[in-house]
């Protein structure tokens, strides 16, 4: 008789391995973090635990210009990927086998897995092709492009899983198609609407190459400000307006992880009276 093998837990060749790849990973980002506190205005010496260069980066013009535009670009363009995401979530969803639906499709997706030189350099020579001066609205555009295949993908795996059912009876009711999704449909995906908007929004900050090639007078993102700033040199400054960068990011990530998190414990209790049926 042969005894069961006990789970011995991870090696230490395991623990190791992890370890170097979560510090490769996050040690540079704790060390920007921690000399943003630096009050010495050298980057490689230590003068003292100090939140001066984060007034210092509040009171910077330039800084504060790039971070509103950014701000500004980042709430248009999630708004309008949320917008056109969800209707092309709908489409592949519920439309069914429609002409076309293998291209359009591929065409909603193939930003997640285009490189991000091709479609800048791509949106730019539209842009030139047509005339359109570049600026914050080029910039705008530039950033729903290519959030919006995130936001599809979020809330299409939503519908997918949504039970129709719901939706089948309001029309049964005597709601038209309209107001059923306005009221079954999307306070059920609601969630998977939100964590799509964020993730749009918190690409949207951190962009630099689509910007780079999109951007124009009056449309310096803060990422492009940044890299500017930093050919010349790193300063304590740019590491704490890195740092207020990092945690927006971050809470970004965190707001779409709960909203997910919210949505499945949702389905878990509404599927708790049929599993005792």
């Amino acid at each position: 008789m042969t005894r069961p093998a006990l789970n011995r837990g991870p090696s230490a060749f395991n623990i190791a391995s992890l370890a170097l790849g979560l510090g490769f990973i996050y040690l540079p980002i704790a060390i920007l973090v921690i000399w943003s506190f630096n009050a010495s205005k050298l980057v490689t010496v230590w003068g003292g635990f100090s939140t001066r260069w984060y007034a210092s980066a509040f009171q910077n013009d330039q800084l504060m210009d790039a971070a509103w535009v950014t701000l500004r670009i980042g709430v248009f363009s999630a708004t309008t990927a949320t917008v056109l995401g969800v209707l092309a979530a709908i489409a592949l969803a519920k439309v069914g086998g429609f002409r076309g639906r293998t291209l359009f499709s591929s065409m909603v997706y193939s930003p997640l897995v285009m490189p991000e030189v091709i479609l800048g350099l791509s949106l730019l020579l539209l842009f030139v092709a047509v005339g359109f001066e570049r600026g914050f609205w080029t910039v705008a555009l530039a950033h729903a492009t290519f959030t919006l295949s995130y936001v599809t993908v979020a809330v299409h795996a939503r519908l997918v899983t949504f039970d129709k059912v719901l939706e089948e009876a309001a029309r049964d009711l005597g709601c038209p198609p309209w107001r059923a999704f306005l009221t079954v449909t999307l306070p059920n995906i609601a969630p998977a609407v939100v964590a799509g908007w964020m993730l749009a929004f918190t690409l949207s900050l951190d962009d630099l190459v689509v910007a780079s090639f999109t951007s124009g007078p009056g449309a310096t993102t803060l990422p492009m400000r940044i890299y500017s700033q930093v050919r010349l040199g790193v300063s304590p400054e740019i590491n704490a307006v890195c740092t207020l960068l990092i945690a927006a990011v971050a809470a970004g990530v965190l707001i779409w992880s709960l909203a997910n998190r919210w949505q499945s414990r949702r389905e878990a209790v509404a599927t708790k009276p049929y599993a005792g049926a």
